[in-house]
């Protein structure tokens, strides 16, 4: 596993900013890079709260304390508008990395006094130490565009943070974009998607419930049109390094993932003259809509 990245989830029900960093304190001790809260965590919410806000200070403080990336879901006071549904990342620093706008608040959420605004959806991309994270919150799941608004601004782990579990929606968008998705609820469960749509991990608890789960980033996966006999002599030569983790004979794609820490197989990958399956398919719709004619 060449780029691992050790992710935290703690679902939970909302709470006071206390019990979330007690919680936070507990969670972290295996030093992950990224913990996540679900939506709205912070309970007893009547508007939002700034970013300079005590709350978000003490998020920034954990965060620090414990060399950790937050991901930290709450109503936000922001731009002159008092209630924001919003997702704010904090890097090992204890710096706000970026602010995510939930891009499609919930019906409900526009009758709460004061309501919800719809905003143009901030940082739907930030940049951490360790790669790219895209961000979706709750009813956001419903509308492909944002995914795909991910997919394009190169989003390397998609994080979504919500009330409700969603599933198999999720399982379709890491299918067709090719990344990974982790996801925090309210429910409270957690689960983590592989860029082939496959569920690999999945947890239910009552009131707060803890997932722990390895991110592997240099995974990836490959069409085999122009690719498979490059991919055959890789694997002979580097077979030691560089496994074929999948093969999806009836789709005609296959995973490659590296079995070692100093080997690249996305980078070995580039070498050997392969595309990855998102470049492939983003360049063929290219070239072929160049060659396109009115009838």
């Amino acid at each position: 596993m060449n780029r691992p990245v050790k992710i935290t989830s703690v679902a939970l029900k909302p709470k006071d900013i206390k019990t979330l960093v007690a919680t936070l304190n507990g969670a972290v001790r295996n030093g992950p890079d990224l913990v996540l809260l679900p939506e709205t965590c912070l309970a007893d919410q009547a508007e939002g709260i700034g970013l300079d806000s005590d709350e978000i200070t003490e998020i920034r403080k954990t965060a620090a304390t414990h060399n950790t990336n937050i991901v930290f879901p709450l109503y936000l006071a922001y731009g002159g508008v008092k209630r924001v549904n919003a997702a704010v990342v904090v890097d090992r620093g204890g710096k706000i990395a970026g602010v995510y706008r939930k891009r499609y608040p919930y019906w409900s959420e526009f009758d709460l006094s004061p309501p919800c605004a719809a905003t143009d959806g901030g940082d739907l991309v930030v940049d951490l130490d360790f790669g790219r994270i895209g961000l979706a919150i709750c009813f956001d799941a419903n509308f492909p565009a944002v995914w795909q608004d991910m997919s394009d601004k190169g989003a390397e782990l998609a994080v979504w943070c919500s009330a409700y579990s969603a599933g198999a929606q999720l399982s379709a968008y890491a299918l067709i974009h090719h990344y990974p998705i982790v996801t925090c609820t309210m429910v409270p469960d957690c689960a983590y998607y592989d860029i082939d749509g496959r569920e690999v991990r999945y947890g239910k608890g009552d009131d707060i419930y803890v997932m722990e789960y390895t991110a592997d980033l240099d995974k990836c996966i490959f069409h085999e049109n122009f690719n498979s006999d490059k991919a055959k002599e890789l694997l002979r030569e580097h077979g030691g390094h560089i496994e074929l983790e999948k093969d999806y004979w009836r789709e005609q794609w296959f995973v490659l993932r590296s079995k070692s820490k100093d080997v690249s197989a996305r980078e070995l990958a580039k070498k050997y003259g392969m595309k990855e399956l998102k470049a492939y398919k983003n360049d063929s719709r290219a070239s072929i809509d160049s060659m396109r004619i009115k009838l």
